[in-house]
């Protein structure tokens, strides 16, 4: 049975930096198969981590 929609499991707030995105794309490319998937966004200067389940 297929979810409807992601599920928090945690989020962590970090001061901002480009490279951040390309650790976010990273995770979510080799982490996707343990249903797994990371989001990222920025509010002001802080980038705030989400995890999510699948």
């Amino acid at each position: 049975m297929k979810k409807e929609k992601l599920e928090l499991i945690a989020r962590k707030e970090f001061t901002y930096s480009d490279e951040l995105y390309k650790l976010i794309d990273f995770l979510n490319k080799n982490l996707k198969s343990k249903q797994v998937i990371f989001g990222i966004s920025k509010k002001d200067n802080k980038a705030i981590i989400s995890l999510y389940e699948i």
